[in-house]
């Protein structure tokens, strides 16, 4: 299945008032940073939340079973939050190594907490063993048409924030996020996916012609740790020829702690990725190049900052 420009737009019409439209900032000529990190719960992710619950409710999915999601934290957020406004009940499985900033989080979304396993992938399987059991409603993290489509609304906004721009840096962990602003704004300017080397989804999926199983590691694991690139991804990044840049911790971090001295932007690994690859000369802009970065997590304990 392939998510459309249409898709889209019609998730931005489903969402709009669900989610914020998110600020854009020019911090030097020919650069701009996307505000998402100050979207609800801290991240992008409601949009693709919302537009997976919302399109359940319309096909009359979406019962009283409620929902299931797994994720690092982020999406949890997302969908508990999204499952809240909408008055049903949502059990989020994360893995016991997600960060407590994400933790406490969640807890205030009153939303069913189970942690398992060590990373993204194994509360995956819990998750849907306990849609199979109870018929709720699995809400994906990013390899769901809806949640792409939701996701593609930020490619949207840009379009109408940003008077002109050539590139766009998105931070990639499964993909869902860098396959809908490609879907939304690859026929416009070019879409480059910034990876941790330790969590290389993207360029795994390039090098190998399809999706492949890898190892997780690394500083933004927690939200940037999927095995695998999703197959709605690996389809977008290909028709819309997105390149990837890989960066090593030791860039993000700097970045991150750049982010916050420079900008006050108090940024998690992952939402400081994108904005790596530019601070540590890994994308090197061509003359007159205009760059768009998406600031695109704040779900962070602000105290290691510092």
């Amino acid at each position: 299945m392939t998510v459309s420009v249409d898709d889209v737009q019609r998730a931005a019409e489903r969402v709009a008032g669900r989610v914020r439209r998110t600020p854009v900032i020019e911090v030097a000529p020919g650069l701009t940073f996307k505000l998402e990190l100050l979207q609800h719960t801290g991240s992008f992710k409601p949009r693709g939340a919302f537009n997976r619950l919302l399109s359940a409710k319309e096909s009359g999915e979406l019962t009283g079973q409620g929902i299931v999601a797994a994720s690092g934290g982020n999406h949890g957020l997302a969908a508990a939050y999204a499952a809240r406004e909408l008055g049903v009940p949502a059990r989020i499985f994360v893995p016991e190594t997600t960060p407590a900033a994400k933790l406490g989080k969640l807890r205030t979304l009153d939303a069913d907490i189970v942690q398992v396993g060590s990373e993204y992938a194994e509360a995956y399987q819990a998750a849907l063993r306990a849609r199979d059991e109870s018929g709720a409603v699995l809400v994906h993290a990013y390899d769901q048409p809806e949640v792409v489509a939701g996701q593609g609304t930020v490619g949207l906004e840009l379009l109408e924030q940003v008077e002109s721009f050539d590139t766009v840096l998105v931070a990639v962990g499964g993909g869902g996020l860098i396959a809908g602003i490609a879907t939304a704004i690859g026929d416009h300017a070019q879409v480059i996916g910034v990876e941790p080397a330790l969590a290389p989804t993207m360029h795994r999926a390039l090098s190998a012609g399809q999706p492949t199983d890898g190892t997780v590691g690394g500083v933004a694991a927690d939200s940037l740790g999927a095995r695998r690139l999703g197959d709605l991804a690996f389809e977008a990044v290909q028709d819309h020829q997105v390149r990837s840049v890989l960066i090593e911790d030791d860039a993000i971090v700097a970045a991150r702690k750049q982010l916050w001295r420079e900008q006050h932007l108090a940024t998690e690994h992952g939402g400081a990725t994108a904005y790596a690859a530019l601070a540590s000369g890994a994308y090197k802009p061509a003359a007159g190049e205009r760059v768009v970065v998406v600031v695109c997590g704040a779900n962070t304990d602000p105290s290691t900052l510092s």
